[in-house]
């Protein structure tokens, strides 16, 4: 059966036209998180738009001082002072602004992280990986350009439009009755673009998530891929990804590309009616030309907070078109969130550790794919999938406490899917899965995982270093305790080939060790925790004839007065067990200890013989 793990890989999710969709409201939780900081910035914005809408009728007195014959005194420093003001003022809300943007960012990737690390593992079992990090990265870079690019100075623009716009009407109405012509025809037209913005924003996402994905099954199987003379066919696959990213980004290049020039053409056309216009009525006598400059100045006071609401629609579009993906994983429950403890049995008085009554399983579809399934899936899409089908069927079985039971059984069978349900990664269908008589569905996830140690069968070993792989389970481990289990496990060469020690690196996935190391790693990592029940997938697949009985001799010794559960296709491994179980097609076929199922099993017989047992 292939993992959960590998499944994920291989599958690619259907592809949909327009990615999940974000409202307003969605963002402003993010906003309001710096909402002292924002207000801060609103009254700088409030203080910034008085001093420039000051100028222009500074401006206007030093004109009228100057046609007048007078000395312009006290005014040309005043007006100077403005422009400083405005200019200081300019850059620390820029300051403020960025700095909140990375604030934003910063608490939408903590969110995001926690809720998509917290998700129930089937999610992972249907999801790519590199999508997963896109949304991480890419997509909450783009809700800092909510800010960065004109909302919160949108707002005070407002104001310096507003006020523009009444000593605009005080000077001369018709002159702004044609300004409002030309800018109400550009706000049309911006409004008109912006849900063609967001749209192509979710996509161009979504295309940078695929991208993401594609490069990330490539790096990660890249032996595989040189191995099997393939790169060149992987170079063309994640450029088809590259290629659909840059087809959406230039798609939405070119929406923008209407928006951004709409201020420009405004701020020419309407300069030019009031030019032409406005010189007509100075020449008419109707206004001085004083009043002419300022009605000017205004106008390009009026036409910039214009610029920057345009550049702020065309941010926040695109944030919401991120900020949809990232609110469909955090929209997603949670294992806990997920949990429903009236569907759990009464708990049982039992001297077993763990107990399996009656219990069926299947897997979701696509975790169950074979590699040929997942390779027509990815030509033909989801649709191709075959219907869901039993991984378990009816099984029980019991481990006293202290005891040592093996699992065994031909591939597919079933063995590691009763580990991943002792675990918790799923829940099973039908029957009842128990640990010390309590179903595991009463129990707290994490409560229940604080009492198993759990070695995955593909062994996976954190990129980092020797020290950190051992305290991901036990953060308060010593130095001495970590070269203890090392030792124990037979790993004291690792240590003593590199000066660092225990901080050597083991690069990504365990790249710079030994499948054997790999493995004998992952054990000691379980080991260190010394938890009360040890669950051995395939533990000892990758090790040569003496490592393995090293190997065992440790676990002989860390097992004692405690729960063994050992999954192993080499018998010889699992012999002296208390007891093993044999698994079929997803039921139990035999239960007992070796010599018994030699007799009683033909299934088991034959495993003994091919293995040269009997």
């Amino acid at each position: 059966m292939s993992s959960p793990a590998t499944a994920r890989r291989g599958l690619r999710r259907p592809k949909t036209d327009e990615g999940p969709r974000a409202r307003f409201s969605e963002l402003l939780p993010y906003l309001l998180e710096h909402k002292r900081v924002l207000g801060f910035v609103v009254v700088l914005s409030v203080l910034g738009a008085a001093a420039s809408l000051a100028q222009p009728l500074l401006v206007s007195q030093v004109i009228a001082v100057v046609e007048s014959g007078r000395g312009v005194g006290s005014i040309v420093w005043v007006l100077v002072g403005l422009v400083v003001v405005s200019g200081l003022i300019s850059g620390y809300q820029h300051y403020l602004l960025q700095r909140t943007g990375e604030g934003v960012v910063l608490s939408s990737r903590r969110r995001l992280v926690r809720r998509m690390l917290s998700l129930p593992i089937s999610e992972f079992d249907t999801r790519r990986t590199g999508d997963l990090v896109s949304r991480v990265g890419s997509d909450t870079t783009l809700l800092r350009a909510v800010l960065t690019q004109g909302l919160v100075e949108a707002i005070g623009g407002s104001l310096t439009f507003v006020g523009a716009l009444i000593a605009m009407l005080v000077i001369d109405p018709v002159l702004l009755g044609l300004t409002v012509l030309v800018v109400a025809a550009s706000i049309v037209t911006v409004t008109l673009l912006s849900g063609r913005i967001r749209v192509a924003s979710q996509q161009a996402q979504q295309k940078v998530g695929d991208l993401a994905a594609s490069v990330e099954r490539a790096i990660s199987a890249v032996r595989t891929v040189r191995a099997s003379n393939a790169t060149e066919r992987e170079v063309a696959a994640v450029e088809r990804d590259a290629e659909g990213a840059w087809e959406m980004g230039i798609r939405v290049a070119r929406i923008s590309a209407l928006v951004v020039p709409i201020a420009g053409i405004a701020m020419q056309v309407s300069f030019l009616v009031v030019l032409g216009v406005g010189g007509f009525r100075v020449a008419s006598g109707a206004i001085t030309i004083a009043s002419l400059v300022a009605f000017i100045l205004f106008l390009f006071m009026m036409i910039m907070p214009l610029g920057l609401a345009f550049g702020a629609i065309n941010a926040v579009n695109q944030a919401l078109g991120a900020l949809g993906r990232i609110q469909e994983i955090v929209a997603l429950p949670t294992e806990s969130e997920t949990d429903d403890p009236t569907r759990a049995a009464p708990a049982v008085e039992t001297d077993d550790a763990v107990r399996f009554d009656d219990v069926e399983f299947a897997y979701p579809s696509a975790a169950r794919r074979t590699e040929g399934e997942k390779l027509v899936v990815a030509e033909l899409g989801a649709e191709a999938a075959p219907a869901d089908d039993q991984v378990l069927r009816g099984v029980s079985f019991s481990v006293p406490r202290g005891a040592r039971v093996a699992l065994v059984g031909p591939s597919g069978a079933g063995k590691s899917t009763i580990l991943a349900l002792i675990e918790r990664f799923y829940d099973p269908t039908a029957g009842v899965v128990r640990l010390g008589g309590v179903d595991v569905r009463a129990l707290d996830r994490q409560e229940l995982r604080a009492q198993i140690g759990y070695v995955e069968q593909d062994a996976p070993v954190l990129a980092g270093t020797l020290r950190q792989n051992l305290t991901l389970v036990r953060s308060d481990a010593t130095d001495a305790e970590c070269i203890e289990v090392l030792r124990a496990v037979n790993l004291g060469e690792v240590l003593d080939r590199d000066p660092a020690g225990l901080d050597a690196q083991v690069g990504e996935e365990g790249v710079m060790l030994s499948g054997g190391e790999r493995q004998r790693l992952a054990i000691a990592r379980a080991l260190i925790a010394a938890p009360p029940i040890l669950l051995l997938d395939e533990s000892t697949s990758s090790l040569d004839g003496l490592n393995e009985q090293l190997l065992r001799e440790a676990i002989d010794a860390v097992a004692e007065h405690r729960t063994l559960i050992v999954i192993a296709h080499r018998l010889s491994t699992v012999v002296d067990s208390d007891s093993i179980v044999v698994l079929d097609h997803g039921r139990v076929v035999g239960v007992g200890t070796h010599s018994e199922l030699v007799a009683s099993t033909p299934l088991y017989r034959d495993l003994a013989k091919h293995q040269l047992l009997v």
